[in-house]
């Protein structure tokens, strides 16, 4: 079997970042974390262990919700959802996301889809994976221009969610909510620290054990070509075509 492509390593990586969840939702304009996903409930299936639900909003198929978005807000406000991904135009150090656009707010330059619920799922969400293939200091920002939503929060406030851990093309790094910022664990097949230091655009810590992202081991990949394409075809039909 050929080696695992960069987008089947960035599939098999998020599976194992959601290892012992219960309930993953996922966005309509997600098919890696959705594969991801499908992966992880494949695998709890072969090995007998408790089922993994997956919601994806857009699907018919793999969605148990009937109003959208309203029913999966309020899924998650009751705390039955385990885990979610989230992305941005911006990402900072601290792990605040940016949505809305480039510039100052209003008079922003480049003008994104918005917020959505971003802020609302960050904060009652206990595991949200924020995730973006491209690794630039465009997107990895020392400090965002508009914070959709906080990474971190005052003491006081209650909050049960945030960042758990950021996936790139480049790199995995985890969060450390004590400190308010990323720690570096792994670096992908062929990548550097200092080639990830060039391209990020906050300071981040670098772990004692840094590693190698593992490469998918057969079985996982053998999943991901015939089960996996063939479950997210139904929604995404031409990230499909692409693999």
């Amino acid at each position: 079997m050929s080696h695992a492509t960069p987008r089947e390593l960035l599939i098999a990586t998020i599976a194992q970042l959601l290892d012992g969840v219960r309930h993953v939702a996922v966005g309509s304009s997600s098919p890696i974390p959705a594969a991801a996903a499908m992966l992880l409930r494949a695998q709890k299936e072969i090995a007998g262990e408790p089922p993994v639900r997956l919601s994806i909003l857009g699907s018919v198929k793999h969605n148990f919700f009937t109003n959208g978005s309203v029913e999966l807000f309020d899924c998650a406000g009751q705390g039955r959802i385990d885990a979610f991904f989230l992305g941005g135009g911006q990402i900072d150090g601290h792990g605040n996301i940016n949505l809305v656009g480039i510039g100052d707010y209003p008079a922003t330059k480049v003008r994104w889809p918005g917020s959505f619920g971003s802020a609302y799922l960050y904060f009652v969400v206990p595991r949200v994976i924020l995730f973006r293939e491209e690794h630039t200091p465009r997107v990895l920002v020392d400090r965002v221009d508009f914070i959709s939503a906080p990474g971190v929060s005052a003491p006081q406030v209650y909050r049960m969610g945030g960042p758990y851990a950021l996936l790139t093309g480049m790199a995995l790094f985890t969060f450390e909510k004590d400190k308010g910022r990323f720690r570096l664990v792994s670096l992908h097949p062929g990548r550097t620290l200092s080639e990830v230091r060039e391209a990020t655009g906050f300071e981040f810590d670098v772990d004692d054990g840094l590693r190698t992202t593992p490469d998918p081991a057969p079985p996982t990949l053998a999943l991901l070509r015939g089960r996996i394409r063939e479950e997210l075809r139904e929604t995404y039909p031409e990230f499909v075509s692409q693999l």
